[in-house]
């Protein structure tokens, strides 16, 4: 396979790279140079840059990174205002900051967003732009932060600027990043329980299949697919029982009687709470449907965007057994993508998706601002595991979550 037909990195296990700063500060021109291309429009008129512009691209040394542009934070007006929101909303999701600021122009407002990007622990780099306008040093109030002088027109500082991104990211990025070969041996079998239904993508697998599967080749482990029709034929064939079976969590009751109790089994989506979010808060959080009552509002939210088929599982096959646990209908509000309401303090319940299309800071944020508000957080596969009775099942191979999630139960 040549490169040209490799498969992008998924967007949710890229470095989010946010760039920051004021109005015409030249935040795209910077970012079309350090890419390379015309990704954003510019123009010397402020507020060209309504919404986040995102840019994948491999930097190499980091490997797949986003980039994503902003636009100025210090806009105004009702759209200005909402522009904004939209632009600082990045901020729970960007993993390395680059702050934008004109070549001599350093005042209050860049001094306020230095400080919240430290606030919340965002390695930031700041770019001293239009350094070929006016040439000048760095300002003297960064802490330590490293600032390059840097001209998005005649490219002047941009090898400076991407050697302090290389020094400034993160190092736990892609060592963190392990879905389930940790879980499995070297030369065990996984198996993995893969249904084909209406909601499953036409000829391809979803992300989190695809990445499990990766996973356990990286880790010389052996990755047995299957549906869970073929399940029972499947374990039977081995010579020695699996290391590990992962199911689609809505198969999860006709798998959890297929497998023998000694064997380990969990789900895709419980893996990505792990991967991707807090698997100990998440776990927590599923407990809360102990409490729920018939006619509370639950929110559910998704973090891709797709058109609901007449099995879907956030939508159809979720709220069952939701109503099941609870006793009666509740009241289920669905948001999808970037959208996540502002006030929280109307659920009782937040239940999430696995989160493959966001990232792992973005997800955090969401469970820190639940746990803000004092709403639980968990996730589809916990949920549908605790809903069924199963969860202490499904967290069996996470002994340390298990046995701080049994703490807990009366």
């Amino acid at each position: 396979m040549c490169s040209a037909e490799l498969p992008p990195a998924p967007r949710g296990l890229r470095l989010h790279i946010g760039l920051f700063g004021r109005r015409n500060v030249g935040k795209s021109s910077l970012l079309n140079a350090l890419t390379r291309q015309q990704v954003a429009l510019v123009s010397p008129r402020a507020g060209t840059t309504t919404d986040p512009v995102e840019k994948p691209m491999e930097l190499l040394p980091l490997g797949p990174v986003l980039f994503v542009d902003t636009a100025g934070l210090d806009d105004t007006g009702d759209l200005g205002a909402a522009r904004t929101a939209r632009s600082r909303a990045v901020l729970d999701r960007v993993d390395l900051g680059i702050l934008v600021a004109e070549q001599g122009a350093w005042g209050a407002f860049e001094r306020g967003l230095l400080a919240e990007l430290r606030a919340r622990d965002i390695p930031v780099v700041v770019a001293l732009n239009k350094a070929d306008l006016a040439p000048g040093g760095a300002p003297p109030d960064l802490g330590g932060v490293p600032a390059v002088a840097v001209s998005a027109v005649t490219g002047e500082g941009l090898e400076a600027l991407r050697s302090a991104l290389f020094a400034a990211a993160p190092g736990d990025h892609a060592a963190s990043q392990r879905l389930i070969a940790d879980l499995v041996p070297p030369g065990e079998v996984a198996v993995l329980v893969m249904p084909i239904d209406a909601s499953a993508p036409k000829g391809r697998l979803i992300l989190p299949q695809v990445m499990a599967i990766r996973d356990l080749l990286d880790g010389a482990c052996l990755a047995l697919v299957v549906q869970a029709r073929e399940l029972p034929a499947a374990l039977a064939g081995l010579r020695r029982p699996p290391a590990l079976v992962v199911t689609d969590s809505q198969a999860f009751r006709a798998v959890a009687e297929a497998v023998p109790e000694a064997v380990p089994m969990t789900s895709f989506s419980i893996l990505m709470s792990r991967l991707q979010g807090d698997l100990a808060a998440q776990a927590r959080g599923a407990l809360a449907l102990d409490a729920l009552r018939p006619g509370d509002r639950v929110l559910v939210a998704e973090g891709c965007t797709h058109h609901p088929t007449e099995e879907d599982i956030g939508r159809v096959k979720l709220p069952r057994w939701l109503a099941q646990k609870a006793g009666g209908p509740l009241r289920l509000d669905t948001v999808q993508g970037r959208d996540f309401p502002g006030d929280l303090s109307p659920y009782r319940l937040v239940v999430h998706c696995g989160n493959c299309m966001g990232n792992r800071r973005e997800m955090l944020a969401r469970i820190r601002r639940c746990e803000d508000a004092r709403v639980p957080i968990t996730n589809y596969g916990l949920a549908i595991a605790h809903s069924l009775g199963i969860l202490p099942r499904a967290l069996r191979p996470f002994p340390g979550i298990l046995e701080a999630t049994h703490a807990l139960q009366p």
